[in-house]
């Protein structure tokens, strides 16, 4: 987009421009905001807003102005515009089914979704040419990944799909990798670990979420844009996001009767 410019003319495409508006006015609407309350925080009238969003006449710097007050960036805009939130690949159950059920096999195609090589996950894990041949074959069964001449494959999932919230694989492994992550003093330099109690209200809980969400999204990005990257430069990283209703069960201790530990 070119600083100044109407947003209209700078869209290759007219269905660029409409899902984009598309997205701010649905942005709007969760975040329970009026025209008039966008007027206010952009200092403009509301008859001004309803035009900006209904022709696309918007500015760099308005457009700026506008994720600001909706709390998102230019990233998370174009994530909702193109529904990449709400179209995010998933594996199908019978393929989450068979990775849940065989950790070999789960483990050659999260580190095929690395960009490892095949001659990399050998000599890294020290399988043999059969055992792999056979796991591969499998990843090519279930439509994971194609098999290619000269021990090559090419991804046939989505690399930024998303496991089923209540699928087989998140309830034979999130506990498990949850347990042994926090098994750790996150002492590194690169480590942090923190942990907040506070009482919130709706509207900042779900501030929060958002951000969280969107923090899980650059993760994913990030990934992307060191896919690339040679195997030297790049090293495995974990990051755990939590967040939900709860009382210490410390808060106990002050309850009527009690004894002190």
């Amino acid at each position: 987009m070119i600083p100044g410019r109407p947003l209209d003319e700078t869209s290759n495409r007219m269905g660029d421009t409409e899902r984009l508006l598309a997205a701010l006015k649905r942005t709007l609407k969760q975040r329970g905001m009026r025209y008039a309350d966008l007027a206010e925080a952009l200092g403009v009238s509301e008859p001004t807003v309803k035009r900006m969003l209904s022709q696309g006449r918007i500015d760099l710097a308005r457009l700026e102005r506008i994720c600001t007050a909706l709390d998102l960036d230019f990233f998370e805009l174009a994530r909702i515009a193109r529904g990449a939130r709400d179209l995010r690949g998933r594996l199908s159950l019978r393929q989450e089914q068979a990775l849940a059920e065989q950790p070999q096999l789960m483990i050659v195609f999260h580190l095929l979704c690395q960009d490892w090589t095949v001659a990399r996950i050998r000599g890294e894990f020290g399988l043999d040419a059969p055992r792999m041949v056979r796991l591969l074959a499998q990843l090519d069964r279930l439509r994971l990944v194609e098999l290619l001449p000269g021990d090559r494959v090419r991804l046939r999932a989505p690399r930024d799909f998303a496991w089923r919230e209540d699928g087989p694989v998140r309830a034979r492994f999130l506990h498990q990798a949850s347990q042994e992550f926090l098994r750790d003093g996150f002492e590194g330099r690169d480590a942090l670990l923190s942990l907040e109690i506070r009482e919130l209200g709706d509207a900042s809980v779900a501030m929060l979420r958002r951000r969280l969400e969107r923090l899980v999204a650059e993760f994913g990005e990030c990934a992307d844009l060191d896919v690339g990257l040679p195997p030297q430069r790049r090293r495995s990283v974990g990051l755990l996001v939590a967040m939900r209703p709860w009382v210490f069960s410390l808060l106990d201790s002050l309850r009527a009767g009690q004894k002190n530990p």
